[in-house]
């Protein structure tokens, strides 16, 4: 699976949020400057042709869910792009992260503790 686009990834941020969203709905939850709804609509039809979300039709309104969840877009395409960034490894991920002062000493415990828990 390829990535999605900046606006595709965003409405399904939505979507993930909202559960169940109608495109009037996504579009209010989008950021300034917010797209033409007729814009938001296209977006929703490629999703729905990639077979990430579905609609449930009211009268001619789509009521869009997803079909394919946050964590599993996550694990089909986030994860190994950014092992194929860091070798492969949770060490070179977890020390960029660490060397460039995003993650905090707590946060580093927070995610020992995870695996620790997770054995």
């Amino acid at each position: 699976m390829k990535r999605l686009s900046e606006k595709e990834e965003a409405m399904m941020h939505v979507i993930w949020k909202l559960k169940k969203a109608f495109a009037k709905d996504i579009r209010e939850e989008l950021k300034e400057p917010k797209p033409h709804i007729n814009t938001v609509a296209t977006v929703l039809q490629r999703l729905e042709k990639k077979g990430i979300i579905k609609h449930e039709d009211f009268g001619g309104s789509y009521r869009y869910s997803a079909v394919l969840s946050k964590r599993d877009y996550t694990k089909k395409v986030v994860k190994p792009f950014l092992f194929q960034l860091f070798d492969r490894s949770y060490k070179n991920l977890v020390s960029f992260f660490a060397e460039e002062e995003e993650v905090s000493a707590k946060d580093l415990k927070d995610i020992i503790q995870m695996i620790e828990h997770k054995k």
